[in-house]
């Protein structure tokens, strides 16, 4: 996706507290099998490893940056999908989306909740 209305935005997954780095994996591929149905591009989050680390941490696993276009309404399908996504987990799990230095949390708060701030949050970058 190289068109010049391409955004950004950051994908981190949050693991609840009972998930070990091994659940987190399974999870973050998951997520990526399931963005990965959307017209977007998923890439990577390199991350430096410090020197005798075997593998990626935790943030590093559960991160990627999805590109789409700008227009076509590809920003809020984002967000259903990032949240039809958690309501279907069973832990309490977050996912974090960032562009621009603007970040939502997403996380299973009421439907109302979710709504108002996923609504705000669209409106500033859909």
């Amino acid at each position: 996706m190289t068109e010049p209305d391409t955004q950004r935005a950051l994908v981190r997954l949050e693991a609840d507290g009972d998930s070990d780095a091994e659940e987190l994996d399974r999870l973050a591929r998951r997520l990526r099998a399931e963005l990965g149905e959307l017209d977007v591009d998923l890439l990577p989050v390199a991350a430096e490893l410090p020197p005798g680390a075997k593998g990626a941490d935790p943030v590093t696993i559960g991160s990627l940056m999805v590109a789409f276009s700008a227009a076509g309404g590809v920003f809020p399908g984002l967000v259903d999908t990032l949240r039809d996504w958690l309501g279907r987990q069973a832990g309490k799990h977050k996912i974090k989306v960032t562009i621009d230095g603007d970040t939502v949390e997403l996380e299973r708060a009421t439907t109302a909740e979710r709504q108002q701030l996923i609504d705000a949050f669209v409106r500033r970058h859909g």
